[in-house]
């Protein structure tokens, strides 16, 4: 494939670590969820139902049929949100026990998000209105944010298929003004990256690659987990990262209406960055947005007309996009492979089939490049 198709994935559809209990009792991960949500208002497009089923994505039966499904409709890539909480990994069971021990695994890439935003109570349904109330930190101080990182480069920087530009592990962070809080200040992180860099050349790798998770200061914080951006983002690059994409475009645009209206929003937002920046920025696509299947009251903020015709739109912006910067890697970005609970994933369902993986095809793999 000449482009680099990025889908996130949210690693909580398995019941297989204990600690998931906490959330959600029935021990079948974020499924139960999926399968309790209901329509909030007449002509709300929920419930929707997998069409192949709520598998258990810690089993690698189940992501050797997922990883030959991304890779016929032209996602090669992975990301992986990852978490460090309680001063030991979170939500690992579907990366370890699922992705990498898939027989086909090495067929695919994959790279880490650290998701070190705040744990608040949202993933909760029966409290997930309480979401001032944080479980777990996500900031971490400089001895934990070490361990992290050594956890990391051990058990995936290493790795066969790990993904790299210019030959180094990208790690993306979710929330960078929570790495700033927890290490103490803009210093004390430019010194924390410094470590890391070191740490992974003498692991025998080529350092590492850093990727910015982009904001707006005019972001509301309609996910339940997103709060005060105080650390600029235009300062950044003085921190030593190297290239900067979206998670969701919830981060910097009014979703509360129809994806085709927030479009012009979004190519905007990729011109503005591509002239301010001075690292790589790469192009993002969002499914969609709708957290209601979080909660049991109605939670405004709702993208709506979501159809596979108006994705394929968004997805031949990125694709030109990425044909016009060809000095940086072709990557593409995707909220995401499996957010259920967001109302944004590629997999098929009962309301598309499969027509957000066929509108990926079409654009990337079928049409002449």
């Amino acid at each position: 494939m000449k482009y680099d198709v990025a889908a996130y994935i949210w690693p909580a559809y398995t019941g297989d670590e204990p600690r998931t209990r906490m959330f959600w009792p029935e021990g079948k991960g974020e499924w139960q969820t999926v399968l309790s949500a209901q329509a909030k208002f007449p002509g709300h497009e929920w419930p929707r139902r997998p069409l192949w089923g709520c598998q258990n994505e810690a089993d690698p039966a189940v992501m050797q049929m997922q990883i030959d499904q991304a890779l016929a409709h032209g996602v090669n890539v992975f990301i992986y949100d990852w978490y460090w909480y309680d001063r030991r990994p979170f939500l690992e069971n579907c990366l370890n026990d699922g992705f990498l021990k898939a027989h086909n695994c090495h067929d695919m890439k994959f790279y880490l998000m650290w998701a070190n935003h705040d744990a608040v109570t949202l993933w909760d349904k029966r409290i997930s209105s309480d979401v001032d109330t944080v479980i777990w930190q996500g900031a971490q101080p400089r001895e934990e944010f070490e361990r992290a990182m050594k956890h990391m480069i051990e058990n995936y920087f290493v790795q066969p298929n790990y993904y790299t530009i210019d030959g180094k592990p990208v790690l993306m962070i979710y929330d960078v003004p929570n790495l700033v809080r927890g290490l103490g200040g803009f210093e004390q992180t430019k010194e924390a990256i410094g470590w890391l860099r070191q740490a992974c050349v003498q692991a025998g790798l080529k350092g590492v690659h850093l990727q910015f998770t982009m904001w707006s200061d005019r972001t509301t914080n309609l996910s339940g987990v997103d709060r005060g951006r105080d650390v600029p983002a235009a300062r950044f690059s003085s921190l030593g990262f190297d290239s900067a994409t979206h998670y969701q475009y919830v981060h910097f645009t009014d979703i509360d209406r129809s994806y085709a209206d927030v479009l012009p929003d979004v190519m905007a937002e990729w011109k503005r960055l591509d002239e301010t920046l001075d690292v790589p920025y790469f192009a993002h696509v969002s499914l969609g947005w709708d957290n209601n299947p979080r909660f049991t009251s109605f939670r405004p903020g709702i993208l709506r007309d979501c159809t596979p015709e108006n994705i394929e739109r968004a997805l031949r912006m990125a694709r030109t996009y990425a044909d016009a910067h060809p000095d940086q890697p072709p990557l593409i970005t995707i909220n995401s492979w499996n957010e259920w609970t967001e109302s944004s994933y590629l997999l098929p369902d009962d309301l598309h089939g499969y027509g957000y993986l066929q509108a990926v095809r079409r654009v990337f793999m079928e049409e002449p490049l």
